[in-house]
């Protein structure tokens, strides 16, 4: 999408790095779009963005949220119109962290498995 397609004070969802947010057009800086922040959609993943789920490098970085009325520049690819209510910021930031702290154990608990797994698998080899 060109960013023509996007006009001040409309609301929209923007991808920021690993991170989704609802936010508001404040200004056209073309070819990008600055949003403003209203509330979270997804938590931003933590870590490497080069080496994802890789404990092992040597800087593992904390990625906050971005702060509600934030301001960010996005590229028009990462934005899409929004329709709908807006979330209060801090439920929504919450249910954000909450739900990315269950993707996480999740795919821990699906490392365990396979670590079992493996294991057997390696007594029959």
């Amino acid at each position: 999408m060109s960013s023509l397609e996007f006009h001040i004070g409309q609301r929209v969802t923007a991808k920021v790095r690993t991170g989704v947010y609802i936010g508001e057009i404040v200004e056209r800086y073309d070819p990008r779009l600055v949003v403003q922040v209203l509330a979270v959609v997804k938590h931003p993943e933590q870590g490497d963005l080069h080496h994802p789920y890789n404990p092992d490098v040597p800087m593992f970085h904390e990625r906050r949220a971005l702060a509600y009325t934030e301001k960010t520049t996005v590229l028009p690819r990462d934005v899409e119109h929004y329709e709908g209510d807006i979330p209060d910021y801090k439920e929504s930031l919450l249910h954000a962290a909450q739900q990315e702290l269950e993707k996480l154990d999740k795919l821990n608990r699906w490392t365990a498995k396979s670590m079992e797994n493996i294991k057997a698998l390696m007594e029959s080899y």
